[in-house]
């Protein structure tokens, strides 16, 4: 396959990037007519739900656009038998794990069942399943928050950062960079002034999920830096291998949460959920591919930070969902639009600079 390929992209149109997204899309709104048409029966019915597998599809797509451009970020500094890994295995990881088997999870442990009865559940009363997955927002939200939050943070607490797009805020960042910790102090900070509005019950399950996201977020840095500098032990170039494949599979899991939650509100058929899913996470592998092969992110200097800030906005949304409800909508026009305005900005200064990021390095 060559989806996985680091070479020139020269010539490639952008279908060619997206022609196994078109593929899965067509296939997979053919099977959301089949479900549709075997669990109601009516043409109505089938069409509803063919449109539902649609929605969500967008909907995984409006919530990734920073996703795989931090995806990219990693991906162009790995080793490509890695990269080809990441952009195989992790597809399936992506689509059957995270949006199939977390749910199914989920409901077993809060439900206390097996997972073949979770299975029989999510059949014969998808309301209660639906119900159970809803109840777990909580700690969810909490722990993928946190997570998300620490990625976006690390990227701005960076001595070695030199392009700032918020100047005034960035180059105060990284003027703090060297005191150790100081992202994780921020973050704790910010979860304790959750906390602190929340009843106690709901307090203490938050804090607790919480503490687990930072710990696996340092759980998964320590192990990519262990497994680096083994490979500088070996003569080998520290590019990234197994420590930076479980760091993407961690933050992608991560990105899904709000999806996957925030799906049930559209249908309670967790195979409906995961084919619209699905066919949007296609969507973000074929971006990410189109970014590291075209190069994108170093043509677009600010591209990258409109990302994070993304990432940002939507761990605080995240947060904000313990309290509130917020629609996902919203979530995903926030995060397209911080993308969207980097984007302008990044050509912006290339107009105005005569070149690209690139060139100016």
């Amino acid at each position: 396959m060559s989806i996985g390929s680091s070479g020139p992209a020269s010539g490639r149109s952008t279908l060619y990037f997206f022609r196994w997204a078109f593929a899965v899309t067509v296939l997979g709104l053919i099977l959301g007519a089949y479900v549709g048409w075997h669990s109601t029966g009516t043409l109505s019915g089938t069409l509803n739900i063919f449109f539902i597998c649609a929605v969500l599809a967008l909907l995984e797509i409006s919530l990734s656009f920073d996703n795989a451009i931090v995806n990219a970020n990693k991906l162009k500094d790995m080793k490509p038998i890695w990269r080809q890994r990441f952009l195989t295995w992790g597809i399936l990881i992506a689509v059957f794990g995270m949006r199939i088997v977390f749910p199914l999870l989920i409901v077993v442990i809060a439900a206390n069942i097996g997972p073949v009865e979770a299975i029989e559940l999510s059949i014969s009363d998808p309301e209660e399943y639906a119900h159970i997955m809803h109840d777990a927002h909580l700690p969810i939200a909490a722990f993928g928050g946190t997570f998300l939050m620490l990625v976006g943070l690390r990227f701005f607490f960076d001595e070695e950062k030199d392009i700032h797009w918020v100047r005034w805020l960035e180059s105060r960042m990284c003027r703090y960079a060297s005191i150790r910790g100081v992202e994780v102090a921020v973050v704790l900070l910010i979860v304790m002034g959750f906390a602190q509005v929340m009843s106690e019950q709901n307090a203490e399950t938050f804090i607790y999920a919480a503490v687990w996201g930072m710990l696996t977020f340092l759980l998964v840095e320590v192990l990519g830096g262990f497994l680096d500098h083994a490979d500088t032990a070996r003569g080998a170039a520290a590019q990234g291998g197994l420590g930076a494949f479980l760091y993407l599979e961690v933050l992608d899991a991560s990105f899904s949460f709000d999806g996957v939650i925030g799906a049930f509100a559209l249908s309670q058929n967790l195979w409906v959920i995961a084919i619209g899913l699905g066919i949007g996470a296609m969507y973000v592998r074929s971006m990410t591919i189109m970014l590291v092969e075209n190069k994108t992110l170093s043509e677009y200097r600010y591209l990258e930070h409109g990302a994070f800030y993304a990432i940002i906005s939507l761990s605080v949304v995240m947060f904000a969902q313990s309290l509130v409800t917020i629609p996902e909508v919203i979530t995903g026009f926030a995060g397209a639009t911080l993308i969207g305005v980097s984007l302008w900005a990044s050509i912006r200064w290339n107009r105005i600079h005569g070149g690209t990021a690139e060139d100016a390095a």
